[in-house]
């Protein structure tokens, strides 16, 4: 799986987010060919190399050419997308973006959000950020994101309500029940675009996840700050590496006083989950009791959901777990034609490139259960299979 990181140690806002994935090798002439299909006139983009705290980046620019900083609303924006020749998967999130805006707009400022006159991201330039920062994720493949936890500033700035604090309150709506830190930096980091596209568009927030980096962005802001390089940086990678290998999650706790019956009942609760292997281990614990240690393999974006599992179906107090890389055999299920009709086997390419036909045990069972046969000798013929392809190649 394609993921990306977002580091936002000096907040987020929605043209550094577009400037991160350019940075990070997302071509600005696709994402221009792309954008041609809002049907949106008078604005140009473009990028710029810019420094902070001697660190490169990549800076997104908008700037519009008919003046048009007027306020829409939200059915105004909606129409705009539909009628559009976007992606159907890039109206969507827009638009999904767009509502949530309105939604938070509409309880800060007591009125419906089919009522709310977007100001600052009714403006072509900030529709073209938010609807730019979805439209490159969806041109670099990327499946799931992640986020850090999240930088803001403080003090007071100027907006088209008048004075209001920093952070603002439509970007502290947007940042509830994610993790956040305050700096000692007096300037807005977090915007209400950046807060919206991070929260709409990431799937959890906390450390670097397991992953093997492919590339490394960085999305220039427009200030320089006193305290910090005025970037956010977007790690782009995947959680699986060359030759097979992946990186795994290992869940393990020990318990004496837990029974057959609910090790059962959770081992299937677990696969139902998604689990990729779950078993029981026979040890000795404290004060000379057998105990069973619990292990469960697993993709790391399953960790919450598993460890629930876990403590709601089992005894355990506590969970280990840790991450690990483990290499597989590329494999796929295919069907071959049997003496017994088309039977499912699992083909496996190793490292030497040759096949490899490896029995499925539900089929087999299958195939023997209805014509009389030992299971044994179903397995024996699948696995001559393995023989006869390497002698025709």
């Amino acid at each position: 799986m394609k993921i990306a990181y977002l580091d936002c140690f000096s907040g987020v806002s929605g043209d550094m987010f577009v400037g991160s994935l350019v940075d990070a090798g997302l071509k600005i002439e696709e994402l221009q060919k792309i954008l041609s299909g809002l049907n949106l006139d008078g604005y140009k983009i473009w990028t710029t190399k810019e420094e902070r705290n001697s660190i490169h980046g990549t800076k997104f620019n908008v700037s519009i050419q008919n003046n048009d900083n007027k306020s829409r609303h939200l059915k105004d924006i909606t129409t705009l997308l539909y009628k559009s020749n976007l992606p159907p998967p890039i109206i969507e999130k827009s638009i999904h973006i767009f509502k949530r805006l309105a939604a938070v707009e509409g309880k800060i400022h007591n009125v419906s959000p089919n009522d709310i006159h977007f100001h600052e991201v009714g403006a072509v330039d900030s529709i073209i950020d938010i609807v730019a920062s979805v439209a490159g994720v969806y041109l670099l493949n990327i499946e799931k994101m992640l986020a850090s936890k999240i930088a803001l500033g403080s003090g007071i700035i100027d907006s088209a309500h008048g004075k209001i604090p920093v952070p603002v309150p439509a970007t502290m709506e947007f940042l509830k029940e994610i993790p956040i830190y305050q700096t000692n930096q007096n300037a807005e980091l977090v915007t209400p675009t950046g807060a919206a596209l991070i929260t709409s568009l990431c799937s959890s927030f906390g450390p670097i996840p397991p992953m093997f980096i492919q590339s490394i962005g960085y999305g220039v802001g427009d200030r320089i700050l006193d305290s910090r390089p005025n970037l956010l940086r977007v790690l782009i990678g995947n959680d699986k590496g060359n030759e097979g290998l992946e990186i795994v999650l290992v869940l393990e706790s020990n318990l004496d006083d837990i029974s057959p019956e609910l090790l059962a009942y959770l081992m299937e609760k677990l696969f139902d989950a998604g689990a990729i292997d779950v078993n029981f281990t026979h040890i000795q614990m404290k004060k000379n009791r057998p105990g069973i240690k619990i292990e469960v393999i697993a993709r790391p974006e399953d960790k919450d959901l598993l460890t629930t599992i876990i403590f709601k179906e089992s005894t355990a107090l506590g969970i280990r777990f840790n991450y690990i890389e483990r290499k597989i055999l590329k494999r796929q299920i295919i069907a071959v034609k049997s003496p017994w009709g088309d039977i499912k086997v699992k083909k496996i390419i190793g490292d030497d490139k040759k096949p490899e036909f490896v029995p499925e045990y539900e089929e087999c069972r299958k195939i023997a259960r209805e014509n009389g046969l030992a299971l044994k000798e179903v397995y024996a013929w699948v696995s001559s299979l393995s023989y006869k392809e390497r002698l025709e190649n």
